[in-house]
């Protein structure tokens, strides 16, 4: 197997970090996330989530709206149908390296 073959070279190096691909995991199976619940969610630090999320929103992968409920603030997250397909196919490698070292 040649190195241009290899599963890992499938792997989306945006999404391989462990905050994002938990942000990611958090997001798929909704149709947005409010950012204190995403925080929990993760159990990550408010500081810490902002800065994988403005990496996934310059990606393409995550819609960051913000608006009010009642007079206090709110941001909204969820996947772009780009982010959707990153992370399918993310994971559709990820399966293929697993299945790789079990041959």
């Amino acid at each position: 197997m040649t190195a241009q073959q290899h599963p890992r070279h499938g792997l989306n190096e945006t999404i391989h970090s462990p905050t994002r691909l938990s942000i990611m995991t958090a997001l798929a199976p909704m149709q947005r996330m409010d950012f204190p619940l995403l925080r929990d969610t993760i159990e990550a630090s408010d500081s810490l989530l902002s800065k994988h999320m403005t990496i996934l929103e310059n990606a393409g992968y995550v819609e960051v709206t913000k608006g009010h409920v009642g007079k206090r603030p709110r941001t909204w997250l969820a996947l772009t149908e780009q982010g959707r397909e990153a992370y399918a196919a993310y994971l559709d490698a990820l399966r293929a390296l697993v299945d790789n070292g079990e041959a």
